[in-house]
């Protein structure tokens, strides 16, 4: 069997690879990167791939694929869609995409249009698939806990969140591509508990010994203040502003027993990965 990752080179792919490495040999992986001198990966088979260009040559070999979804918002889709097509026509027979819990028309985070125009693409290519639905993983509230600690305030527009390490993205990825039952399968891919600004608020309060409020604003309010405070440019802070948002509206509160039935081990929660 032999396994093709795309954006093999990024955190969520180089971690993948690590856990398929657990279990099969070098020589089943096909990694696909924009930057394969970035990868050394003793006796895989690593290939350059811009998915702008895509064509079947890249996927020769190849059985099964994780397709990470890139981190360019705004014109992932095609490049996605080229992806799968290539992927099929070079006889790739299943798919796993990395999307996003909650991808319906209604959900107002900015990225779920493009992960809902992904897997119905996926779902007509002809090839069996699963989803699997990343939520917002744990690592974005590193800068969120520093922050706190800095300013004795957790400023945030959102509400609940099943937030889920990366590490465990990576290895219910790997279960998904490397197993075998997976077919036709949504799996949400989330942390054990749901986390709001209070229970956020309250933890960095304890790991970091210092007071923390938690100060929930209006999402114009907290895209400027990330304007103003993160020097991020306007349009990026509109789109960060959504996944609050979304939050606030119950879209990322999902919490899914995936991660052990998948992995055989429970989800790290925030306090082992801020610690």
């Amino acid at each position: 069997m032999s396994f093709v990752i795309t954006g093999a080179s990024g955190q969520l792919g180089r971690l993948v690879t690590a856990e398929l490495l657990k279990t099969v040999d070098p020589s089943q992986l096909i990694l696909l990167t924009r930057t394969p001198d970035a990868l050394d990966v003793p006796g895989a088979d690593v290939r350059a791939f811009d998915w702008d260009a895509a064509s079947p040559e890249a996927f020769a070999g190849g059985e099964r694929m994780l397709l990470i979804s890139g981190n360019e918002i705004g014109r992932r889709v095609e490049g996605h869609k080229a992806t799968v097509d290539a992927a099929v026509a070079a006889g790739v027979g299943f798919i796993a995409y990395t999307s996003i819990p909650n991808p319906s028309d209604n959900n107002p985070i900015v990225v779920a249009p493009e992960h809902r125009a992904t897997e119905e693409h996926i779902r007509a290519s002809g090839a069996a698939w699963a989803m699997l639905r990343n939520n917002i993983y744990f690592e974005i509230q590193v800068p969120a806990y520093q922050a706190a600690l800095a300013t004795g305030r957790h400023v945030t527009n959102g509400g609940p969140v099943g937030f889920v390490a990366r590490a465990d993205c990576a290895r219910a990825a790997a279960a998904v591509l490397a197993g075998s039952g997976h077919d036709g399968r949504e799996y949400d891919i989330t942390g054990s508990e749901a986390l709001g600004p209070v229970e956020l608020a309250a933890l960095f309060s304890e790991l970091g010994g210092k007071p923390v409020e938690p100060v929930v604003v209006s999402d114009d309010d907290y895209a400027s203040g990330l304007v103003k405070h993160a020097g991020m440019p306007e349009v990026v802070a509109a789109a960060y502003a959504t996944f609050g948002a979304g939050a606030r509206l119950g879209y990322s509160a999902l919490v899914s027993p995936a991660v052990r039935e998948l992995t055989g081990r429970d989800p790290l929660t925030l306090r082992e990965v801020l610690s």
